[in-house]
């Protein structure tokens, strides 16, 4: 899919408050761009906006939908700072940033709904906290992220974030992808074609390597690698939330799925069986279920 990408300048937030240049995020922009149904979509952790195409595709007829390169991935800037990775607010201005653009362009009011997968549900989640928002989340779907991350989840993350290897060729390469991404699950050889078009970057010598920038994986290499718990957050969330579990997950557990169907959001959770982190929201199915959640609001349901 030829899909052109916008280029947003978003001033740099730093852990030490010293200043930094500007950086870009960079964006697709699908459907009516004067639909105020607005949904943004925002990928995990070294994934890209592209993920989404076949899920924004599926949307664009009733919605205006936005998926967002983060900072260090994709076709967005990288920091100048390695440690301004770790430094989570940055992550909230930058969407922030693009909320204003976008409220920017219209004269009505907007229906803002977010989807994440993996780390963009928890930035969404985050989001949805924060006091005077240049319009509030209405819903929030989230793909395999709960409040509690283990630490034997991340340090699995952990074994391949960041260490930028090069592959001889395009298919060394998507065959590599493939290998340490066989968590998400059967996907089709043109999806995993198509992802792994957006994940490579091609450098002068003809090799092929991971279009994100390695140093994303500092707070991995500089910290001890513990639990992470959030339920103090989640149980502030009163958002309508769909949560998308892989059953065979060990970011979310099911144990954690359970508690976030009875506290803070109290989620609708739908289980997902073989696949583990994360539904990528690509097949049919999983598009339906987002489809219809976010949709349903037209008549009321959640």
């Amino acid at each position: 899919m030829k899909i052109p990408v916008n280029r947003l300048l978003v001033p740099t937030l730093s852990a030490d408050d010293k200043p930094r240049k500007p950086h870009h995020i960079a964006y697709t922009d699908w459907g009516d761009r004067e639909n105020p149904h607005v949904v943004i979509c925002v990928h995990g952790l070294t994934r890209n906006c592209r993920d989404f195409d076949y899920l924004a595709h599926e949307l664009q007829t009733d919605c205006r939908v936005i998926c967002i390169d983060v900072v260090g991935r994709g076709q967005s800037d990288w920091l100048q700072e390695a440690q301004d990775y770790e430094y989570y607010p940055l992550y909230l201005s930058d969407a922030i940033s693009l909320l204003n653009h976008l409220k920017s362009q219209y004269t009505t009011a907007i229906t803002l709904d977010w989807v994440g997968i993996s780390m963009g549900g928890l930035i969404g989640m985050v989001l949805a906290l924060q006091k005077n928002l240049p319009m509030q989340i209405n819903k929030l779907v989230i793909s395999d992220l709960g409040p509690l991350i283990s630490a034997v989840a991340l340090k699995r993350i952990a074994e391949y974030v960041g260490k930028d290897p090069r592959f001889a060729s395009f298919e060394e390469f998507k065959n590599y992808m493939k290998l340490i991404s066989v968590s998400f699950g059967p996907l089709t050889d043109a999806q995993w074609t198509h992802m792994a078009i957006h994940s490579a970057r091609e450098y002068p010598d003809g090799s092929y390597g991971f279009r994100y920038d390695p140093r994303i994986a500092v707070s991995f290499q500089t910290h001890e690698i513990t639990d992470i718990d959030l339920w103090a957050q989640w149980d502030q969330l009163n958002v309508p939330t769909l949560v998308l579990r892989g059953m065979e997950s060990d970011i979310l557990s099911a144990e954690t799925a359970a508690q976030m169907q009875v506290r803070g959001a109290k989620a609708k959770v739908v289980e997902l069986p073989g696949i583990g982190h994360a539904p990528m929201l690509m097949d049919d199915n999983q598009i339906k279920i987002v489809r219809d959640f976010i949709l349903n609001q037209r008549n009321g349901a959640v």
